[in-house]
């Protein structure tokens, strides 16, 4: 039985902007527009063959650390992950706004 989590230390490039990531093994969206893609199962299994785009749809703040809710644009399935000291905290705010206006 393989674990639930799999850490898989990968750089790639962001389809919905175009920044080259580098990953730290943790690593599960772009830092720059935080979109993800929809590859995973179980974090780092690379199981997953929907591969839609994870857009970022919600922002959560509890105890001064942040997540992020994820949704695939292909299948809608919603996940929420942590954010990354290298996530550009405007476009968490952005998320955020958006967010409050729904």
């Amino acid at each position: 039985m393989e674990p639930k989590f799999q850490r898989r230390i990968e750089d790639f490039l962001c389809e919905h902007c175009g920044v080259q990531v580098h990953g730290n093994g943790f690593t599960n969206h772009c830092p720059v527009c935080l979109w993800s893609k929809h590859v995973d199962i179980h974090p780092g299994d690379r199981a997953e063959t929907c591969l839609g785009m994870m857009e970022p749809v919600a922002v959560e703040s509890k105890a001064g650390k942040y997540r992020i809710l994820f949704r695939c644009t292909r299948c809608k399935m919603e996940r929420w992950n942590k954010t990354s000291p290298e996530d550009h905290f405007e476009v968490l705010l952005e998320i955020a706004r958006r967010q409050a206006e729904q």
